[in-house]
């Protein structure tokens, strides 16, 4: 039926010209946010699941932070032990040679001033080997432990290794001297003892270390993978939405006419009466 109150053929053209108007805005909004889905109304599960998953990347940093922070009071600790190591070193050639029965009194008494002042160099480096106030190696017993997850219910435990003067590695006391040929000998045997431990707590730590180190690694490809992971479930194929965006302009401007040519249908009716 011909009708001059309903141009069906121009509601047509208007739904197509809308639909086509409305595809073209989604595929702006693409290309310009990058996205393919940026709200929870372009895909509300998709949106659901990359919000999730962004937080979880983002407690990642906190994961890796507290890996490096601990990193840095293992490395600390171990520079120090390296050094009290040393120092060991040479409290056993001054030891060694105290042992010698014949030494004069002066002699005696010269190697017995640098043993102190190298037990005072132990102190030293035990006491000042902290990194943000953390230290594994002073006198204080227990442990240290970072984040492993983004959970907060996982972590990595670095055990101290006191090397204070008179503990449990450092068996040498402040007040061990080298004041006889009797004492030196024992004062050896405590400096060889010392070197054992000191050897094993450093070994310790080192293994801490590598492990701390792993685990960065792995938090950082675990962060990638997480964010590519995001990136494939939301991120726009910009090559695809280009070629799509020239062929929805070309859509809407054949809408565009189509629309103006149904409107021209009334008019033509007017031939029909003349």
């Amino acid at each position: 039926m011909t009708s001059i109150n309903t141009n069906y053929a121009a509601m047509l053209a208007a739904q197509n010209l809308n639909a086509t108007t409305t595809g073209l805005n989604t595929v702006q909004t693409r290309i310009a946010t990058g996205l393919k889905v940026s709200s929870a109304k372009d895909n509300g599960a998709i949106y659901g699941i990359a919000l999730r998953q962004q937080a979880t990347s983002q407690s990642l940093n906190a994961v890796r932070e507290s890996l490096q922070r601990t990193q840095s009071v293992v490395d600390v600790s171990l520079a120090a032990g390296e050094t009290i190591t040393d120092l060991l070193v040479q409290l056993k050639e001054k030891a060694l040679a105290a042992v010698d029965g014949s030494l004069s009194a002066s002699d005696r008494s010269s190697l017995n001033t640098d043993f102190n002042a190298l037990k005072n160099q132990i102190t030293n480096a035990s006491t000042v080997s902290g990194f943000n106030g953390t230290s594994l190696i002073s006198s204080t017993s227990g442990f240290i432990r970072a984040l492993a997850s983004d959970t907060g219910t996982q972590f990595i435990s670095i055990s101290q290794q006191p090397l204070n003067l008179g503990g449990t590695n450092v068996t040498v006391a402040v007040g061990t001297s080298l004041g006889s040929a009797a004492l030196a000998s024992t004062a050896l045997s405590l400096v060889n003892a010392s070197i054992n431990s000191v050897a094993l707590a450093l070994s310790n730590l080192g293994t801490g270390a590598k492990a701390l180190e792993n685990h960065t690694i792995f938090i950082n490809k675990l962060q990638d993978a997480v964010d590519n992971g995001v990136g494939n479930i939301i991120d726009a194929d910009m090559a695809k939405e280009a070629s799509k965006l020239q062929s929805m302009q070309a859509k809407q401007q054949l809408g565009f006419q189509a629309l103006s040519i149904a409107n021209q249908g009334p008019s033509n009716l007017l031939g029909l009466f003349r």
